[in-house]
């Protein structure tokens, strides 16, 4: 409540400044709603008076930064997408005041019934995606190396470790042995090499239905703040391969073709071979979601955020669909049906794919 009070405060301090942009704010009369939930310590208030609405952004400056999320901000606006303004910023205390891009995200708009005719649904998200493909587009086109951090093997293997660490070890409830464990880092080894090896872009790092707003010009893009420069087909993964809607695969190869060969023609790296290109794309895959299936079960018994469980068995079936395409990956898929053996009783789940 005291983090909420001098949130209040300094809104009330910034609104007199920004009175030729949004005249209908009174200082006198500021109410906080909550806007979103994050998976971070971040918390997102929205201030409506009003047709005229702000975002406020209060991050705890202990467990996070605002100057990552105010630097990016910039590269991607000027990269042509569009994303909040920074309208006021109080970095010392973790406080930013942002325009806001309303409150329907991807995954609201896709799941949204239909009345009319079911072949509209189709129609829907092809236009969104064509739109979500249009600003990465844009975004990888400005890209230029020490801009943002690097996307290196440190961090991609980290982040792989999140997996024996939360989802072996607290959900599945099992220690790998000496063997599963030599094997496990083996597998980890390769993914990361062919991770290095991928061309380089500006990297959103979370580029999905939940981070996409639906606006005017769309897509309005939100959560950015740990963008990197990294592996080309990471944000398509996030997009197409989203841990939280799922896509037939004749779809997410339609799009992903469609985006390979808008890309050849702006002159991104994205290769001769659309083959190479996929296999990229799917080992991409691997390393992403190794590492959601990590975050996800930390964010259970870590923090208490219990709803990121219901969305493991989407993330479990992409890994293993791609393990058992590539020969190099079977014996991750051996260790996983190994572990599946393990899988508590309440946890056990059917695969679809």
């Amino acid at each position: 409540m005291q983090r909420l009070q001098l949130l209040e405060n300094w809104i009330k301090a910034q609104l007199p400044q920004l009175a030729e942009f949004h005249s209908q704010f009174s200082p006198q009369d500021v109410t906080l709603t909550p806007a979103s939930a994050d998976a971070s310590f971040r918390r997102y208030f929205r201030l409506t008076t009003g047709d005229r609405s702000l975002i406020a952004m209060d991050a705890p400056p202990q467990q996070e930064d605002c100057r990552p999320f105010v630097h990016v901000a910039k590269l991607f606006g000027e990269a042509g997408t569009h994303v909040p303004a920074v309208l006021a910023q109080n970095l010392a205390d973790g406080f930013l005041l942002l325009s806001d891009l309303g409150s329907t995200t991807y995954l609201q708009a896709l799941n949204e019934p239909l009345n009319e005719n079911p072949g509209n649904a189709d129609n829907k998200a092809d236009l969104l995606y064509r739109d979500a493909v249009a600003a990465l587009l844009k975004i990888q086109l400005a890209s230029e190396p020490g801009v943002l951090p690097e996307y290196d093997g440190a961090l991609l293997l980290k982040e792989l470790n999140l997996f024996p660490d939360w989802y072996l070890g607290k959900h599945l409830q099992v220690v790998p042995d000496a063997k599963q464990k030599m094997e496990l880092e083996s597998v980890f080894k390769k993914i990361v090499q062919n991770n290095l090896v991928q061309p380089r872009v500006f990297v959103h790092r979370d580029y999905h239905s939940r981070n996409l707003m639906v606006t005017d010009p769309n897509p309005g893009i939100i959560d950015f703040q740990d963008a990197v420069y990294g592996p080309i087909t990471y944000d398509l993964v996030s997009l197409f391969k989203d841990a939280y809607i799922r896509w037939d695969e004749e779809r997410i190869l339609d799009w992903l073709i469609r985006y390979w060969e808008q890309g050849r023609k702006l002159g991104l790296p994205v290769g001769r071979d659309f083959a190479d290109f996929y296999r990229d794309f799917e080992w991409m895959g691997v390393q992403r979601h190794i590492k959601i299936l990590g975050i996800f079960a930390r964010l259970n018994y870590r923090d208490g955020k219990n709803a990121y469980l219901a969305d493991l068995p989407l993330v479990e079936g992409y890994l293993r669909k791609a393990c058992e395409r590539y020969r190099e990956l079977s014996p991750l898929l051996m260790l996983l049906d190994e572990w599946e053996g393990n899988r508590p009783p309440e946890t056990k789940v059917g695969y679809t794919f």
